[in-house]
Protein backbone atom coordinates (compact mmCIF):
# COMPACT_ATOMS: atom_id res chain seq x y z
CA UNK A 1 0.00 0.00 0.00
CA UNK A 2 1.45 3.31 -1.06
CA UNK A 3 0.78 6.80 -0.40
CA UNK A 4 0.86 9.22 -2.85
CA UNK A 5 2.70 9.16 -5.58
CA UNK A 6 3.44 5.61 -6.96
CA UNK A 7 6.28 5.34 -9.00
CA UNK A 8 7.03 2.14 -10.75
CA UNK A 9 9.96 2.24 -14.02
CA UNK A 10 10.37 6.07 -13.06
CA UNK A 11 6.77 6.95 -14.00
CA UNK A 12 4.46 8.09 -11.74
CA UNK A 13 0.92 6.84 -11.38
CA UNK A 14 -1.88 8.93 -9.32
CA UNK A 15 -4.67 7.88 -8.14
CA UNK A 16 -7.07 6.46 -10.48
CA UNK A 17 -4.58 6.64 -13.47
CA UNK A 18 -3.53 3.74 -15.65
CA UNK A 19 -0.48 3.83 -16.83
CA UNK A 20 1.20 1.15 -19.74
CA UNK A 21 5.13 1.33 -19.16
CA UNK A 22 8.02 -0.62 -20.52
CA UNK A 23 10.46 -2.39 -18.53
CA UNK A 24 13.83 -3.15 -20.75
CA UNK A 25 14.85 -6.43 -20.99
CA UNK A 26 17.67 -6.59 -23.10
CA UNK A 27 19.53 -5.17 -26.36
CA UNK A 28 19.54 -6.97 -29.30
CA UNK A 29 22.61 -8.22 -31.39
CA UNK A 30 21.28 -5.33 -33.68
CA UNK A 31 21.34 -2.83 -31.19
CA UNK A 32 17.43 -2.15 -30.56
CA UNK A 33 15.94 -2.86 -27.35
CA UNK A 34 13.87 -4.98 -25.96
CA UNK A 35 10.77 -4.26 -23.47
CA UNK A 36 8.24 -6.14 -21.68
CA UNK A 37 4.99 -3.99 -21.41
CA UNK A 38 3.59 -3.80 -17.44
CA UNK A 39 -0.10 -2.38 -17.12
CA UNK A 40 -1.14 -0.98 -14.13
CA UNK A 41 -4.27 0.32 -12.83
CA UNK A 42 -4.48 2.36 -9.44
CA UNK A 43 -7.87 3.25 -7.89
CA UNK A 44 -8.78 6.81 -6.25
CA UNK A 45 -9.07 4.58 -3.02
CA UNK A 46 -6.43 2.97 -0.96
CA UNK A 47 -5.47 -0.69 -1.00
CA UNK A 48 -2.78 -2.90 -1.38
CA UNK A 49 -0.91 -3.94 -4.30
CA UNK A 50 -1.32 -7.20 -6.31
CA UNK A 51 0.85 -8.04 -9.05
CA UNK A 52 0.59 -10.72 -11.57
CA UNK A 53 2.90 -12.40 -13.44
CA UNK A 54 2.72 -15.18 -16.59
CA UNK A 55 4.99 -16.53 -18.46
CA UNK A 56 8.11 -16.84 -16.58
CA UNK A 57 8.84 -19.43 -18.62
CA UNK A 58 8.16 -18.91 -22.07
CA UNK A 59 6.59 -22.05 -23.56
CA UNK A 60 3.83 -22.24 -20.26
CA UNK A 61 1.59 -20.32 -22.04
CA UNK A 62 -1.60 -21.14 -20.25
CA UNK A 63 0.00 -18.36 -17.37
CA UNK A 64 0.12 -15.72 -20.35
CA UNK A 65 -3.24 -16.37 -21.55
CA UNK A 66 -4.53 -15.80 -17.70
CA UNK A 67 -3.66 -12.42 -16.93
CA UNK A 68 -4.39 -11.55 -20.86
CA UNK A 69 -8.37 -12.42 -19.64
CA UNK A 70 -7.86 -10.65 -16.44
CA UNK A 71 -6.79 -7.62 -18.09
CA UNK A 72 -9.53 -8.60 -20.77
CA UNK A 73 -12.19 -8.58 -18.34
CA UNK A 74 -11.50 -5.65 -16.57
CA UNK A 75 -10.63 -7.37 -13.24
CA UNK A 76 -7.05 -5.39 -13.31
CA UNK A 77 -9.16 -2.40 -12.55
CA UNK A 78 -9.76 -2.47 -8.88
CA UNK A 79 -12.22 -0.87 -6.53
CA UNK A 80 -9.32 0.29 -4.18
CA UNK A 81 -5.13 -0.58 -4.13
CA UNK A 82 -3.29 -1.06 -7.15
CA UNK A 83 -3.24 -3.76 -9.76
CA UNK A 84 0.20 -4.30 -11.90
CA UNK A 85 -0.26 -7.07 -14.53
CA UNK A 86 3.07 -8.36 -16.09
CA UNK A 87 1.73 -11.50 -18.92
CA UNK A 88 4.64 -11.91 -20.72
CA UNK A 89 7.60 -12.21 -18.44
CA UNK A 90 10.20 -14.04 -20.20
CA UNK A 91 9.64 -12.21 -23.53
CA UNK A 92 12.01 -13.84 -25.67
CA UNK A 93 11.19 -17.17 -24.29
CA UNK A 94 7.83 -16.82 -25.47
CA UNK A 95 8.50 -15.49 -28.60
CA UNK A 96 10.82 -18.59 -28.94
CA UNK A 97 8.25 -20.68 -27.36
CA UNK A 98 10.99 -21.74 -25.06
CA UNK A 99 10.84 -21.97 -21.26
CA UNK A 100 14.38 -21.04 -20.94
CA UNK A 101 16.42 -16.97 -21.21
CA UNK A 102 18.32 -16.72 -24.55
CA UNK A 103 21.18 -17.18 -22.72
CA UNK A 104 19.79 -20.73 -22.10
CA UNK A 105 19.29 -20.50 -18.24
CA UNK A 106 16.33 -20.81 -16.13
CA UNK A 107 14.99 -17.43 -15.04
CA UNK A 108 12.78 -19.01 -12.28
CA UNK A 109 16.58 -20.24 -10.59
CA UNK A 110 18.19 -16.78 -11.18
CA UNK A 111 16.51 -15.21 -8.57
CA UNK A 112 17.53 -12.29 -6.62
CA UNK A 113 19.78 -11.90 -9.60
CA UNK A 114 22.94 -9.74 -9.83
CA UNK A 115 23.72 -6.24 -11.70
CA UNK A 116 26.76 -7.96 -13.37
CA UNK A 117 25.54 -11.70 -13.73
CA UNK A 118 24.17 -13.33 -17.03
CA UNK A 119 21.79 -11.84 -19.32
CA UNK A 120 19.51 -13.47 -17.12
CA UNK A 121 21.10 -12.49 -13.59
CA UNK A 122 20.21 -9.29 -14.60
CA UNK A 123 17.04 -9.20 -15.77
CA UNK A 124 15.69 -10.92 -12.26
CA UNK A 125 18.35 -8.34 -10.31
CA UNK A 126 16.51 -5.72 -12.78
CA UNK A 127 12.32 -6.68 -11.44
CA UNK A 128 13.72 -7.33 -8.23
CA UNK A 129 15.11 -3.94 -7.53
CA UNK A 130 12.20 -1.31 -9.56
CA UNK A 131 9.19 -3.76 -9.49
CA UNK A 132 9.30 -6.11 -6.47
CA UNK A 133 9.52 -4.09 -3.69
CA UNK A 134 5.92 -2.23 -4.75
CA UNK A 135 4.27 -5.60 -4.54
CA UNK A 136 2.20 -6.47 -1.35
CA UNK A 137 0.95 -9.87 -2.99
CA UNK A 138 1.84 -11.68 -5.84
CA UNK A 139 0.23 -14.22 -8.18
CA UNK A 140 2.44 -15.83 -10.09
CA UNK A 141 0.95 -17.87 -13.12
CA UNK A 142 2.83 -21.23 -14.46
CA UNK A 143 1.72 -24.84 -15.76
CA UNK A 144 3.14 -28.11 -15.92
CA UNK A 145 6.60 -28.21 -18.12
CA UNK A 146 6.93 -30.14 -20.71
CA UNK A 147 4.42 -33.03 -21.48
CA UNK A 148 3.54 -33.20 -17.75
CA UNK A 149 -0.46 -31.94 -17.08
CA UNK A 150 -0.85 -30.36 -13.86
CA UNK A 151 -4.53 -30.50 -12.72
CA UNK A 152 -5.23 -26.67 -11.36
CA UNK A 153 -3.48 -26.45 -7.97
CA UNK A 154 -2.12 -23.57 -6.16
CA UNK A 155 1.21 -24.20 -4.48
CA UNK A 156 2.56 -22.44 -1.27
CA UNK A 157 4.10 -23.18 1.81
CA UNK A 158 0.72 -23.93 4.36
CA UNK A 159 2.28 -23.54 7.81
CA UNK A 160 2.65 -19.25 6.30
CA UNK A 161 0.61 -16.64 7.57
CA UNK A 162 -1.40 -15.23 5.04
CA UNK A 163 -0.78 -18.14 2.60
CA UNK A 164 -3.19 -21.21 3.16
CA UNK A 165 -5.84 -18.49 3.48
CA UNK A 166 -4.71 -16.91 0.17
CA UNK A 167 -4.81 -20.28 -1.55
CA UNK A 168 -8.20 -21.13 0.11
CA UNK A 169 -9.66 -18.06 -0.96
CA UNK A 170 -8.48 -18.36 -4.23
CA UNK A 171 -10.26 -21.45 -4.76
CA UNK A 172 -8.01 -24.17 -6.96
CA UNK A 173 -9.24 -27.55 -6.57
CA UNK A 174 -5.43 -28.65 -4.97
CA UNK A 175 -3.67 -26.62 -2.52
CA UNK A 176 0.20 -27.97 -2.78
CA UNK A 177 2.18 -27.62 -0.22
CA UNK A 178 5.79 -26.79 -1.90
CA UNK A 179 9.05 -25.70 -0.05
CA UNK A 180 10.38 -22.40 -1.07
CA UNK A 181 13.15 -23.80 -4.38
CA UNK A 182 16.33 -21.64 -4.13
CA UNK A 183 16.80 -18.80 -6.55
CA UNK A 184 13.53 -18.95 -7.64
CA UNK A 185 10.93 -15.79 -7.80
CA UNK A 186 8.90 -17.17 -4.88
CA UNK A 187 12.03 -17.60 -2.51
CA UNK A 188 12.73 -13.99 -3.52
CA UNK A 189 9.47 -12.52 -2.80
CA UNK A 190 9.15 -14.58 0.56
CA UNK A 191 12.75 -12.81 1.74
CA UNK A 192 11.25 -9.99 0.79
CA UNK A 193 7.94 -10.52 2.75
CA UNK A 194 5.68 -10.35 -0.16
CA UNK A 195 2.82 -13.29 -0.33
CA UNK A 196 2.97 -15.03 -2.96
CA UNK A 197 0.83 -17.95 -4.68
CA UNK A 198 2.01 -20.06 -7.73
CA UNK A 199 -0.70 -21.17 -9.66
CA UNK A 200 0.08 -24.56 -11.65
CA UNK A 201 -2.39 -25.37 -14.74
CA UNK A 202 -2.76 -27.64 -17.69
CA UNK A 203 0.89 -28.00 -19.66
CA UNK A 204 3.72 -25.84 -21.74
CA UNK A 205 2.44 -25.37 -25.49
CA UNK A 206 -1.14 -25.43 -24.75
CA UNK A 207 -4.01 -23.54 -24.47
CA UNK A 208 -6.46 -25.40 -21.57
CA UNK A 209 -9.43 -23.34 -21.13
CA UNK A 210 -10.26 -25.33 -18.07
CA UNK A 211 -6.51 -23.94 -16.26
CA UNK A 212 -7.18 -20.75 -17.82
CA UNK A 213 -10.90 -20.35 -15.97
CA UNK A 214 -9.84 -21.32 -12.62
CA UNK A 215 -6.67 -19.15 -12.71
CA UNK A 216 -8.71 -16.29 -13.60
CA UNK A 217 -11.50 -16.85 -11.40
CA UNK A 218 -8.99 -17.83 -9.09
CA UNK A 219 -6.92 -14.34 -9.53
CA UNK A 220 -10.35 -12.62 -8.87
CA UNK A 221 -11.64 -14.34 -6.22
CA UNK A 222 -8.00 -13.04 -4.50
CA UNK A 223 -9.27 -9.93 -5.39
CA UNK A 224 -12.54 -9.85 -3.30
CA UNK A 225 -10.91 -11.62 -0.23
CA UNK A 226 -8.33 -8.37 -0.33
CA UNK A 227 -11.16 -5.96 -0.78
CA UNK A 228 -9.69 -4.73 -3.93
CA UNK A 229 -12.79 -6.38 -5.82
CA UNK A 230 -16.44 -6.54 -5.16
CA UNK A 231 -18.47 -9.36 -5.42
CA UNK A 232 -18.72 -12.54 -4.50
CA UNK A 233 -16.17 -15.99 -4.51
CA UNK A 234 -16.65 -18.19 -7.87
CA UNK A 235 -14.89 -21.36 -5.32
CA UNK A 236 -18.01 -23.77 -5.14
CA UNK A 237 -16.55 -25.88 -2.49
CA UNK A 238 -13.20 -26.34 -0.38
CA UNK A 239 -9.88 -27.25 -1.79
CA UNK A 240 -7.91 -30.10 -1.17
CA UNK A 241 -5.12 -29.57 1.03
CA UNK A 242 -2.19 -31.97 -0.17
CA UNK A 243 0.26 -31.77 2.75
CA UNK A 244 2.82 -34.04 0.58
CA UNK A 245 3.14 -35.31 -2.71
CA UNK A 246 5.30 -37.78 -5.04
CA UNK A 247 5.85 -38.78 -8.47
CA UNK A 248 5.14 -42.50 -9.43
CA UNK A 249 7.98 -43.53 -11.46
CA UNK A 250 7.49 -45.62 -14.79
CA UNK A 251 9.18 -49.23 -14.10
CA UNK A 252 9.62 -49.99 -17.42
CA UNK A 253 9.97 -48.25 -20.80
CA UNK A 254 7.68 -47.76 -23.28
CA UNK A 255 4.07 -46.33 -24.51
CA UNK A 256 2.64 -44.78 -21.44
CA UNK A 257 -1.41 -45.03 -21.65
CA UNK A 258 -2.63 -43.32 -18.80
CA UNK A 259 -6.11 -44.86 -17.61
CA UNK A 260 -7.24 -42.36 -14.56
CA UNK A 261 -8.45 -39.41 -14.98
CA UNK A 262 -6.27 -36.32 -13.89
CA UNK A 263 -7.53 -34.67 -10.94
CA UNK A 264 -9.21 -37.70 -9.31
CA UNK A 265 -9.12 -40.02 -6.15
CA UNK A 266 -7.40 -43.54 -6.79
CA UNK A 267 -7.72 -46.19 -4.56
CA UNK A 268 -5.08 -48.71 -3.62
CA UNK A 269 -3.90 -50.98 -6.81
CA UNK A 270 -6.37 -49.11 -8.88
CA UNK A 271 -4.99 -48.96 -12.68
CA UNK A 272 -3.12 -45.62 -13.51
CA UNK A 273 -2.23 -46.57 -16.68
CA UNK A 274 -0.88 -48.98 -18.84
CA UNK A 275 3.05 -49.01 -20.61
CA UNK A 276 3.08 -51.04 -23.67
CA UNK A 277 5.21 -51.92 -26.32
CA UNK A 278 5.48 -51.47 -29.91
CA UNK A 279 5.26 -54.67 -31.32
CA UNK A 280 2.19 -56.25 -29.46
CA UNK A 281 4.40 -58.60 -27.14
CA UNK A 282 4.38 -56.87 -23.90
CA UNK A 283 1.71 -54.77 -21.70
CA UNK A 284 1.96 -53.87 -17.88
CA UNK A 285 -0.89 -52.41 -15.65
CA UNK A 286 0.60 -49.83 -13.17
CA UNK A 287 -1.13 -49.50 -9.97
CA UNK A 288 -1.88 -47.14 -7.52
CA UNK A 289 0.68 -47.96 -4.08
CA UNK A 290 -2.00 -46.13 -1.80
CA UNK A 291 -4.86 -44.44 -1.63
CA UNK A 292 -4.44 -41.02 -3.46
CA UNK A 293 -5.30 -38.02 -5.47
CA UNK A 294 -3.76 -37.86 -8.55
CA UNK A 295 -3.02 -33.96 -9.50
CA UNK A 296 -0.82 -34.61 -12.07
CA UNK A 297 0.21 -36.52 -15.29
CA UNK A 298 2.19 -37.04 -18.23
CA UNK A 299 1.04 -36.76 -21.83
CA UNK A 300 4.11 -37.86 -23.27
CA UNK A 301 3.34 -41.03 -25.13
CA UNK A 302 7.05 -42.87 -24.86
CA UNK A 303 8.39 -43.10 -21.61
CA UNK A 304 11.69 -44.89 -20.07
CA UNK A 305 12.40 -46.51 -17.08
CA UNK A 306 12.30 -44.47 -14.47
CA UNK A 307 10.21 -40.84 -15.76
CA UNK A 308 7.53 -39.51 -13.81
CA UNK A 309 4.20 -40.83 -14.96
CA UNK A 310 2.03 -39.19 -12.50
CA UNK A 311 1.89 -36.94 -9.35
CA UNK A 312 0.11 -37.95 -6.23
CA UNK A 313 -0.49 -37.13 -2.97
CA UNK A 314 0.70 -38.89 0.14
CA UNK A 315 -2.24 -39.22 2.65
Amino acid sequence: MFDDPLVILGTSVGRGESAILEMDVAKLHTRNSLKIPVIVERAVDDGPVLLLIGGVHGDETNGVAIVRDIIRKGYNKPKSGTIICIPVFNVIGYLNQDPKFPDGRDLNRMFPGSASGSLASQFAHKFKKEIAPLADYVLDFHTGGADRDNYPNVRCVINQEPLLELAQAFGAPFIVNSPYIAKSLRQTMYKMGKPILVFEGGKSLTLDQRAIDFGVNGAFNVMIHLGMQEGESSKNKDSIIIKKSKWIRAPYSGMFHPIVQNGTRVETKQIIGKILDPYGEFEKSIHAPFDCYVFGLNTTPNVYKGDSIAHVSLE
